[in-house]
């Protein structure tokens, strides 16, 4: 495409008023907004997936991860010290409205996760216009790369760390005089936390890239401050992982790690298509 047959395309980007901008924000927030709503209500009706199947699947002892724990067990250990037989907690509700207040909460976190390349896409056709051809060349793949970063981090953050975090905390005890009793909110608000926390930081590399094309950020200069980004990696670890035993922090900063070397990668080329 011609750089004469974009301006074609969007014929008044460069003669919009402030207002005009504001007015077209409003319109892709206000279509995201309807997305998300559209996907929450949807996870509403679907409560049986959206609870038992979903947001109480850690809380099951056939969970996936408890599964493939248990066989590494009996594979490397030879015995079934690593198999979860049973969780060490119940889950609880003391308030009247709790469990509604939670079902709204949760299908609102569903329809943000569910509609969030949609969103992207929005602010992607909101920035578009004030790009140049060159610009939107190299942002081209933006919404799927986006997209598939941050369903990677959901997925990581939900298979990995939330039952391991889940079990430790949830089993753990001073006195066996004290049973553990988990509030409904306390979970819910552990589980989707974590997991949509982890999501957004698989967006690392996609930052990166940005950063690096205007300059702020350079290969070189990630590189000569490896060390200073391992002690903000192993901070950012031991955040995202509540639970304080060394083998969740592991398991957080060993993706947090690889993510920042690939966007040592990613500093490089944009550097390089830049030259």
């Amino acid at each position: 495409m011609a750089l004469d047959q974009l301006d074609d395309e969007f014929p008044n980007s460069a003669e919009m008023s402030f207002f005009d901008h504001i007015d077209a924000l409003r319109g892709h927030i206000i279509r995201s907004v309807i997305a998300v709503i559209v996907f929450a209500v949807i996870a509403f009706l679907n409560k049986y997936i959206l609870f038992d199947v979903i947001i109480f699947g850690p809380i099951h002892t056939d969970f996936w991860t408890y599964e493939v724990l248990c066989k590494l067990s009996h594979q490397f250990a030879g015995s079934d010290e690593f198999c979860i037989k049973e969780m060490g907690f119940v889950l609880s509700n003391i308030t009247i409205s709790g469990q509604f207040s939670q079902h709204i909460f949760i299908s609102f976190i569903a329809g943000i996760v569910l509609a969030f390349p949609y969103i992207l896409w929005e602010l992607w056709r909101f920035l578009k216009p004030a790009l140049s051809y060159k610009e939107i060349r190299y942002a081209r793949g933006l919404v799927f790369y986006s997209s598939m970063l941050f369903f990677i981090g959901i997925l990581f953050g939900y298979y990995l760390l939330s039952p391991l975090s889940i079990n430790f905390l949830g089993s753990y005890k001073v006195s066996e005089m004290v049973s553990n009793e988990i509030n409904l909110d306390s979970y819910v608000s552990f589980i989707s936390t974590m997991t949509f926390a982890t999501g957004l930081v698989f967006e690392m590399p996609i930052l990166v890239y940005f950063l690096a094309k205007i300059g702020i950020l350079g290969n070189k200069w990630m590189r000569k401050n490896r060390r200073y980004a391992i002690v903000i990696i192993l901070v950012m670890a031991a955040i995202l992982t509540p639970s304080p035993d060394v083998a969740s922090m592991v398991l957080m900063f060993i993706p947090l790690y690889s993510l920042y070397e690939i966007s040592i990668l990613v500093a490089a080329s944009v550097e390089k298509g830049n030259k």
